[in-house]
């Protein structure tokens, strides 16, 4: 139950709390609002990364990322829509558009290239009556304080690093659709 807003479990007979994310802007199995839509490519919403909140992280979490990841976009691979990492262990909370053109992320968060090409939160943006995507809201709890990664890394290379260093992570899944 990764996607549970709270769960337990046994950990050598003790209960101990999972990581647990919500958003005061999108909910998990809801459609996204238009605020989260792209502006570019023929969508015209307001590219607003949503509020995003996290708690139960694990002993030994020394930093955070966080990814936006549509699995169902027409392209063989899925789309990486938001990629963040080195967000300082303190942090459980990221404001709404805190990854958006003049957001404000901690300091130290390095924000890398989307499959927009650029860095920072490129909202949804499915083809016209594709069926609902899916947008995966992932937090990270991370075993080192810092990926040294450049911002111009790809959403697989930042990936590949996080699944190396990750200690636990919770989802939240939303959706979108244009007519």
């Amino acid at each position: 139950m990764k996607n549970a807003l709270f769960a337990l479990t046994l950990v050598s007979g003790l209960a101990q709390a999972e990581m647990s994310l919500k958003s005061t802007d999108i909910s998990h199995g809801e459609a996204m609002p238009k605020a989260q839509e792209f502006a570019g490519f023929g969508c015209d919403g307001d590219n607003l990364s949503p509020q995003l909140s996290w708690s139960g992280a694990p002993e030994g979490t020394k930093s955070f990322a966080v990814t936006a990841y549509d699995p169902d976009a027409p392209t063989g691979s899925g789309w990486w829509h938001w990629v963040v990492f080195n967000i300082p262990a303190t942090t459980s909370v990221l404001a709404s558009g805190a990854g958006s053109e003049g957001g404000t992320l901690p300091e130290g968060a390095v924000q890398s290239r989307t499959d927009y090409g650029v860095p920072g939160f490129g909202g949804a943006c499915p083809p016209r009556g594709d069926k609902a995507h899916r947008y995966q809201f992932t937090v990270f709890a991370l075993d080192t304080e810092s990926l040294d990664l450049e911002p111009d890394s790809s959403g697989a290379l930042v990936g590949y690093f996080l699944n190396s260093h990750v200690i636990e992570k919770v989802t939240l899944e939303a959706t979108y659709q244009r007519p």
